[in-house]
């Protein structure tokens, strides 16, 4: 096995002219043009990433709704077919194995996405459950029969529409439908991870490279671009959307993170449940906040952060420029006390007073 593995369109992303890099196991796309053009081309009109390289498992059995309210703190026995569930699945202590987004296609069968370079992991973590509960349950890692293409930005539905997807128009907003193209079924979700509107589109890897192509000849008038990894992060950043090992990870709880709303400890029992029901209890130790900086300089992950005093008082998760507002902007977790105080950083010897927003830092 290679050390990094090839998405299926790799050669299609090398004739476009992408730079690659390797992530989560991944070789891939980072850009094509700039990271500031494709970022506001997502902002202004559409982009299109691949994302082939997240992981896939089809669950099913008569217990498999139940199964998946067990292992993930959001609700999704009680959602209805169709309906896209994003839910942090976490351990005993309540932190966070990983954050998934969980699809329901039937009464007994769900699709889950799952984070690339987590699939082992999470499947494993699946399997060592579903034997543990002794629940009418299969689990099937589907990732290398997938490609994913996302479509995200104001124009997305117009491009889709134009290719001929007419059913784009009735999906609401994380919602999915399974469609007909190329003779095939593929399934078309209107989630997204940029702030925008837009659709991720599961499909075989020969479709998806059709696909890909009709949506860039298409969109060419409605200013789609391709873009890549960069784009990607930037994005995410702006609209305050984690990224699993920056501002979740097995050493951050959902209610640190501030994904209070996924947290549903009225439903069935599941893993984290008593130890978040004790944090929730005994107050949350800290919190991830979201800045803006004044002038140039980014403040990268693993920055302290300061309070008046200079007392470090928690770190940097992730930290960028942001296209749009032309500024640097990050997330950090922070003490709970001092969330609200005035915070700093200090970057080369030049102390910068964190400007703490909500997101959509773009908004």
């Amino acid at each position: 096995m290679p050390s990094v593995l090839q998405i299926p369109l790799h050669d299609f992303h090398a004739a476009q002219g992408a730079r690659f890099v390797a992530f989560g196991g991944w070789n891939m796309p980072v850009q094509y043009t700039s990271i500031l053009e494709e970022h506001k081309a997502v902002r202004e009109a559409a982009g299109l990433f691949d994302v082939s390289h997240m992981g896939e498992f089809f669950v099913q059995g008569s217990d498999a709704a139940l199964f998946l309210d067990r292992l993930v703190v959001n609700a999704v026995a009680s959602a209805p077919i169709g309906k896209a569930v994003y839910s942090p699945m976490c351990n005993s202590e309540g932190t966070v194995v990983d954050d998934l987004i969980v699809y329901r296609t039937g009464e007994e069968a769900f699709l889950v996405c799952v984070n690339a370079g987590n699939i082992e992991k999470d499947y494993g973590w699946f399997l060592k459950q579903a034997e543990r509960w002794g629940l009418d349950v299969s689990v099937e890692d589907q990732s290398d029969d997938y490609a994913l293409l996302a479509l995200q930005g104001p124009q997305a539905e117009a491009i889709l529409l134009a290719v001929g997807l007419e059913e784009v128009a009735e999906i609401k907003r994380f919602w999915h439908q399974l469609v007909t193209f190329g003779g095939e079924k593929i399934r078309i979700c209107r989630t997204g991870y940029t702030g925008e509107d837009g659709f991720e589109i599961y499909s075989s890897p020969k479709v998806a490279e059709v696909l890909a192509k009709q949506i860039m000849s298409e969109g060419e008038a409605f200013g789609v671009k391709l873009c890549g990894l960069g784009a990607r992060d930037s994005l995410r950043l702006e609209a305050g959307l984690p990224l699993y090992g920056h501002e979740l990870s097995d050493h951050i709880t959902p209610f640190e993170a501030s994904l209070d709303w996924t947290v549903k400890l009225n439903k069935t029992d599941f893993i984290g449940k008593n130890a978040l029901t004790e944090q929730k209890e005994n107050g949350i130790p800290c919190r991830v906040v979201h800045f803006k900086l004044e002038g140039r300089r980014i403040a990268r992950e693993g920055t302290p952060v300061l309070d008046e005093a200079g007392e470090v008082v928690g770190q940097v998760l992730s930290g960028t420029l942001s296209p749009i507002l032309s500024c640097p902007i990050g997330s950090a977790i922070v003490r709970s006390e001092v969330k609200d105080a005035p915070l700093f950083v200090d970057l080369r010897g030049n102390q910068l007073a964190l400007q703490i927003a909500k997101p959509p830092l773009h908004k």
